[in-house]
């Protein structure tokens, strides 16, 4: 699918998307839970029915209302093999789960996830008792439980999405468990997955991230649970407020442990005006000067960064982009080819990425990489081109955030669509 966006300025209303980060640990949760749970606001985006279809393979039954789902929970799986499509988040913890059974299940995925490599995720479940091969480190995978509790080791430093998943596994084994985590990042999300266990009744002790305690023998509690907005997406959309007009986001709670809320604070640093209350922002485009940020525990702000300091005066650096290169695509690549082809001056490095403002970005032909983030930030930036843009493969938003442009059409912005 390709996009045609012509210069606009926008204003109105969004309500934020469905945070699919949240959506995907409260349907694991879910699976584990004996009883109904019910999921309010879900997500339907492809990462998020990639994860209801494993959910279901290993033992829930799902029934989708209009404004929720309902889930039976108890893990007893019945398919030999779950698919996690393209969600990086949905195969380091739906494995972790497949793990807890004792017959063999493969793991299989498509696109971009298959170079997504997965071999400190193999390594920690072998130590873990779980008989597992892969294609040399990477999908499919074959795993054959049960997984044993007890000591762990786990590299964070590619992810911290293995981690998740065996802190939502190991709580209803019959053994306590260690885990000792060396170089973790993303640490709120980490943050996130507790405050989802904690919700569905489990607890665990946190020591400064390097060492996590989970007592065993836990039950997991059916509850309702309401998925709260998604700051990944609403990152996108007040970036585009910043620079081509106004948009007010309701949904969205600065409290929460998403770590892309820290684009308020970015925004703020680069000028723009921004009105933060209980549950919506507001911005409005400002004059905008360059800035520098570190993204180490919010990779995914990487895009909308770019867009925004291609506006801005002055070079702004934004640090802690190491992780860009296993991503859905080579982001920071992306982003440096993209971002030259219309003007802005931008270096990619290996730990930073430097971006010179222009006063004028320039029309023409964009690909988003397969990469749902490019697709979405590449869009941004067409609102202020001189001419039309042309961005292909943009079919990848609806691996997060399926209404992105239907949402900036109703706020102004000129779209065509061409399938």
């Amino acid at each position: 699918m390709e996009v045609v966006i012509s210069s606009s300025s926008v204003n109105g209303n969004i309500i934020a998307p469905a945070s699919k980060s949240v959506m995907q640990r409260a349907v694991a949760c879910a699976l584990l839970a004996e009883g109904r749970s019910e999921i309010i606001n879900p997500s339907f985006c492809d990462d998020a029915l990639a994860s209801l279809g494993m959910a279901e393979c290993l033992g829930a039954d799902i029934s989708r209302l209009s404004d929720r789902l309902l889930i039976e929970g108890g893990y007893h799986p019945v398919c030999n093999s779950i698919y996690c499509g393209e969600s990086g988040l949905g195969a380091r913890v739906f494995s972790v789960l497949a793990a807890l059974g004792s017959d063999w299940i493969e793991v299989k995925g498509s696109g971009s996830l298959l170079a997504r490599p997965l071999s400190m995720l193999t390594e920690t479940l072998i130590q873990m008792g779980v008989e597992v091969t892969s294609a040399n480190g990477f999908l499919p995978l074959r795993l054959k439980g049960p997984m044993r509790g007890g000591l762990a080791f786990v590299d964070g430093s590619l992810s911290s999405q293995f981690l998740t998943g065996l802190l939502i596994a190991l709580p209803i084994l019959d053994n306590d468990s260690r885990i000792i985590v060396k170089k973790l990042g993303s640490k709120p999300y980490i943050d996130l997955t507790i405050n989802v266990l904690n919700h569905f009744g489990i607890e665990l002790v946190n020591e400064d991230y390097a060492m996590f305690s989970i007592p065993g023998r836990q039950k997991y509690k059916p509850v309702s649970f309401t998925v709260e907005g998604d700051w990944s997406g609403t990152a996108l959309l007040l970036v585009l407020a910043a620079i081509a007009g106004e948009i007010r986001v309701s949904g969205i709670s600065y409290m929460s442990a998403q770590p892309d809320s820290l684009v308020i604070e970015i925004l703020r640093k680069a000028g723009a005006f921004v009105e933060v209350s209980s549950n919506e922002v507001v911005v409005k485009k400002s004059e905008l000067t360059s800035f520098e940020t570190d993204i180490s525990d919010c990779p995914d702000l990487a895009p909308p960064l770019a867009v925004l300091a291609s506006r801005c005066q002055g070079k702004s650096v934004i640090h802690g982009t190491d992780r860009l290169k296993v991503k859905e695509s080579n982001r920071g690549e992306a982003l440096m080819t993209e971002l030259s082809k219309v003007g802005v001056n931008i270096s990619n490095h290996a730990t930073r990425i430097e971006i010179e403002g222009s006063t004028v970005i320039r029309g023409g032909r964009l690909a988003s990489h397969g990469d749902h983030r490019i697709a979405m930030a590449l869009a941004v930036l067409s609102a202020v081109a001189d001419s039309e843009v042309v961005i292909s493969g943009t079919e990848s938003v609806n691996k997060s955030y399926p209404s992105f442009f239907a949402d900036l059409a109703k706020i102004g912005m000129k779209i065509k669509i061409i399938e």
